[in-house]
């Protein structure tokens, strides 16, 4: 297994580019949101990268950040995904909007990316409800306390972080989600928290 390349970026045709490490030319497929923060042509480049072995042949695929792969492994697990729909996902959204498109369940911003079907998107909303709320910032224990005394920390971490990618300022937010209760779920917690602003 090939789990991280560095070398000199050689070559960049999206989605493929060309590192040259220690004499050896690896060809690498990266997500747009990689491709755009690549050094120019002659830099040093370091990449996370997935091997995939198929019997077509054997294919490398590069991300700028730790969050970015473990996003794509995950989008691997799900039924009838492969490589390229989920490089086409990460080529579409980072891997936050992903996730907060997620918390969401948003097919709308899914079924926008090239290959992505409203089956697909509503596959891809249910099979990673529960696999990518980490991939959400996480805030600091005391913002979390202040946010909604009454939901679970992780809860409301990502409440407050779909709501803020929502639009809405900091203040907002966290006046929205005063009233939620102690167990409520990100989802339904979202819902009640947008109905409270639309109210006010």
């Amino acid at each position: 297994m090939i789990g991280r390349i560095t070398g000199t970026l050689l070559e960049k045709n999206p989605p493929q580019i060309l590192v040259d490490a220690h004499g050896v030319g690896y060809e690498i497929d990266v997500p747009m949101s990689t491709f755009y923060n690549l050094p120019a042509t002659g830099g040093t480049v370091s990449l996370h990268t997935h091997f995939v072995v198929r019997e077509d042949g054997h294919f490398l695929f590069g991300f700028a950040t730790e969050e970015e792969r473990a996003t794509f492994r995950q989008l691997l697990k799900v039924s009838g995904v492969g490589a390229r729909m989920a490089l086409a996902v990460l080529s579409g959204l980072s891997v936050n909007d992903l996730a907060q498109a997620v918390a969401l369940q948003e097919a709308g911003r899914l079924v926008k990316i090239p290959g992505i079907g409203k089956k697909t998107a509503e596959r891809l909303l249910l099979e990673l409800r529960d696999k990518l709320g980490k991939a959400l910032p996480s805030m600091t224990g005391a913002r979390l306390a202040a946010a909604a005394p009454g939901a679970a920390p992780d809860a409301k971490s990502d409440i407050l972080n779909a709501l803020l990618a929502l639009g809405y300022n900091e203040r907002e937010a966290l006046s929205a989600m005063k009233g939620l209760a102690e167990d409520v779920g990100v989802s339904d917690g979202i819902r009640q928290a947008l109905k409270a602003l639309s109210k006010a």
